[in-house]
């Protein structure tokens, strides 16, 4: 009577303990709590913005990382190369606001060869990203891309392709003769692709030395080319367009050189000439998603 049983006691302090427990919580899982509850929502932001960016934004800012410590002749590393490849692949005319029936792909009354429509989204030293709108018969003529690396997306239509790289340790001006017993200034070339490509494909590139530096397009259809050229040219710094002629690798004849009659139709000789007096290529605003340099 007055006397506190060890039964009772265990009972009172197990009470105690559980009111304690639920007037003084964890501070350290209240803690926790409290960074979860504050950091969801910048992470739901961070998300939500990934999920909003534009496909043409999220071209931009891959191009910024994939070419920012790149250069005249500076390939970018094979990890970066594909993941530009990969953004470019999944690229579709809505994305830059583009439709076959639009005006840029009309062909041009009167004119022999269309002209084709320029549309520019970007432009730095490092790298730039436009369009070239062609309607059908368009033809962009046979042109250098010096130390650059070219991705070119199609993104509808149908166009056909050739390209060239230079053959190393080609023979020199003074050993090649044509049929008048002159010397013309061509340099020999070996053909990369010479076929049609129909939207969707692959994103095709080129390289400063390899995978067709040299090439020319004929639309089939009406056809949208997404470019990136990294870096862009720049005559002040020698990277000047150049176009060419070319010629059956028959039309010369170079002592000591010889090629297997059956692959001669792989290579073929360049001359440098003019601009094109019938290429027109003219430049309009560019009306669709809008890129935001940071």
């Amino acid at each position: 009577m007055g006397l506190e049983t060890k039964s009772n006691k265990r009972n009172k302090e197990h009470c105690q303990l559980t009111k304690d427990k639920e007037t003084n919580p964890n501070p350290l899982t209240n803690t926790t709590a409290t960074i979860s509850a504050n950091s969801s929502p910048r992470k739901s932001r961070r998300r939500n913005r990934r999920l909003s960016m534009t496909p043409v934004q999220r071209l931009f800012e891959t191009c910024k990382g994939v070419f920012s410590s790149g250069g005249p002749g500076i390939v970018p590393s094979p990890e970066n190369i594909e993941k530009l490849q990969a953004v470019l692949d999944d690229f579709k005319p809505g994305d830059v606001g583009l439709a076959p029936n639009m005006p840029y792909f009309r062909s041009t009354v009167g004119r022999q060869t269309p002209a084709i429509t320029y549309l520019h989204l970007y432009e730095c030293d490092q790298f730039s990203i436009g369009i070239f709108c062609l309607p059908p018969s368009g033809v962009l003529p046979l042109h250098n891309h010096p130390g650059m690396t070219v991705f070119s997306k199609l993104l509808f239509g149908t166009l056909h392709k050739k390209s060239y790289d230079w053959v190393a340790d080609a023979p020199c001006a003074s050993a090649i003769m044509n049929s008048e017993g002159k010397h013309p200034d061509v340099q020999l070339a070996k053909m990369k692709v010479d076929s049609d490509f129909t939207a969707p494909c692959d994103t095709s590139i080129l390289y400063p030395s390899d995978g067709g530096n040299l090439h020319c397009f004929t639309a089939v259809t009406q056809c949208a080319l997404l470019d990136v050229l990294g870096p862009p040219y720049s005559t002040p710094d020698g990277r000047h367009c150049m176009y060419y002629y070319d010629f059956p690798y028959t039309h010369f004849s170079v002592d000591g050189l010889s090629v297997p009659e059956e692959e001669r139709e792989r290579y073929a000789w360049l001359q440098e000439r003019e601009k094109p007096e019938d290429l027109a290529v003219v430049g309009a605003l560019y009306r669709g998603p809008q890129i935001v340099d940071k």
